[in-house]
Parts: C-alpha cells; structure tokens; sequence
C-alpha cells in the first residue's frame, strides 16, 4: 500500500505524453535558457517542419515551461547565444522601443507587424488603435494583484493566413510582494536560434513596465519571476551541426565562463546602441532598410 506523499500508484497508470513537456526553472535566464534547450534535445519529439529541406533531419520538439526565478538577475546572457551582442541589442530594442515600427507596411511588401506595435498601437477593423501595455499599467495601478493585466498578438482576421504570424501571443502581468511577476505564451519557438533572444528582450519589457509602475504607485516595484511559456519549443534539424557547438560549449566550461554579466560585455552594447542610432539616422534620411 501506498505511504501518505507516494505517488506512484497515481502516475502508473499514465501513458507516455505525445508532445513531451520540459518544465525547467533557473535563477537566471541563461541558466533557465541552457537547461531548457538541453532538456529538449534529450526528449523532444521527434517532428518533421513545414520548413525542412530535403535531407534535412526532422526537429526536435517540446511544449515547454521555463521558470526564470528572478528576470533581471546577473548574469544576464548567455555566451551559447548563435548571435551577436549588437544583435541581441537591436532586437531588445526593437522590441521594447519600436525601433522597427516603421519597417510595417504590407501593402509595400514589407513586414507585417512587430511585437512592439501591436503591443502599443493593436489596432482592429473600423476601430480605435489600442495600447495594450497602457491598459495593463493601468490595471495594476487599479489593483496590483488583477488577474486581468494582459496583452495579445493574435489577430485571426489577418494572421491565419500570412507567411510569418506571431510567434508570440500573450503577456501577463502581475504584482506579488512589490515584484512584477511577467507570463508569456508563444504558440513556436525556436530554443536555439531565437529563443534566448526572445526572452531576453521579453524580460525587458517587465523592466519596463516595473520603472512604469514604481513611477505611478510611488514605491519601488522590481522585476521578478519570469515564466516562458512554448507550444511548440523545438530545435530544427537542419542546424543540428552548428547546434553541437553549443553542447560543447556547456560541457567542457563552467557556468561563470559560458555567461556574460552585462557589465562584462557594456562597452560592446553602448557600441552597438551607437550604431543602431546611425543606421536609424541613415534610414531616416535615405529611406532605406538598415540594422
């Protein structure tokens, strides 16, 4: 018989999951980031993509929920990134600032959105354009504790049928104890190639809104939990090679050597904002596409 706290007579009777779930937590975002990449490619589902090419391997696949204990601590990138800083900088401030707004035009050919517009300017047929980061500032002024500070992506009326719909599709917000807990829900996410990226910027914007919310109660609120949630959490076949960089990476250092603090790597991002605002400049005046 069973002692009180067994649970083994509660989960023999469970078949084996069709999507395996990968439920990692971190104290930091690399760490949660790394263990939950590694995690995926040691039991995701093994799943073809509409996007392979011939001969490439089918991907590995997970749903995946991603603890970051605390979304600002240090250190706060990791050294595996298939990136650069510069990079890693542009897309923070694409997606936190609206740097790339302007790159929206369908019509033209051009993109068909950008996280940071339809956070502020989601806009709906014969209606008002929204800011949704606005309106969940203002609930948690309301009531810090609402479970009803959140904002969309999704737009059924448009997205179904587009080449690249959001991956993306909520944020959550919540104050516990003077921390601004922060969920995201992605439908897909790239682990390797764009998922450090993503949440990093994310955890931005929960910086953003906790300066926003310290400001309007008067008291300081600090960024904490982060939860990265991923239907589709997966690893693409066609990268399998360049992604066993990374796994050597993480066995053969130790933690403090594969991270960056980012005080360590300052000078590379004030560089790298330096020339995000020229490239801006040129494509203000030229009218041209620039980082």
């Amino acid at each position: 018989m069973a002692q009180d706290g067994d649970s083994s007579t509660v989960s023999a009777g469970i078949p084996p999951l069709d999507l395996p779930v990968v439920h990692v937590t971190g104290a930091n975002l690399p760490e949660a980031w790394e263990k939950a990449v590694i995690e995926t490619w040691e039991r995701g589902a093994v799943v073809p993509t509409q996007y392979d090419a011939p001969g490439d391997p089918p991907s590995r696949d997970a749903l995946a929920v991603i603890v970051v204990a605390d979304a600002m601590a240090e250190p706060r990138i990791h050294r595996g990134l298939p990136g650069s800083i510069e990079a890693l900088e542009a897309y923070r401030q694409e997606v936190v600032d609206g740097i790339h707004d302007h790159w929206v035009d369908p019509s033209a050919g051009k993109w068909e959105y950008t996280y940071h517009d339809r956070l502020v300017r989601y806009s709906v047929p014969g209606g008002p354009n929204v800011n949704q980061l606005e309106q969940a500032v203002e609930a948690l002024v309301e009531a810090t504790h609402t479970r009803r500070a959140q904002a969309i992506m999704w737009k059924p009326w448009e997205d179904a049928g587009i080449v690249d719909p959001p991956c993306l599709q909520r944020l959550w917000f919540r104050v516990l104890d003077d921390r601004l807990v922060m969920n995201i829900h992605m439908r897909s996410n790239d682990a390797y190639k764009a998922g450090f990226m993503n949440m990093y910027a994310f955890t931005d914007i929960q910086r953003a809104v906790s300066i926003e919310l310290s400001n309007r109660l008067g008291r300081r609120i600090e960024p904490g939990q982060y939860t990265h949630i991923a239907d589709s959490f997966h690893i693409y076949g066609s990268y399998f090679e360049e992604f066993r960089s990374f796994l050597e990476l993480v066995s053969s250092r130790p933690f403090d050597r594969r991270t960056y603090r980012t005080d360590d790597v300052a000078d590379i991002i004030a560089e790298a904002r330096e020339a995000i605002r020229r490239s801006l400049e040129t494509e203000r005046i030229e009218g041209r596409k620039g980082l």
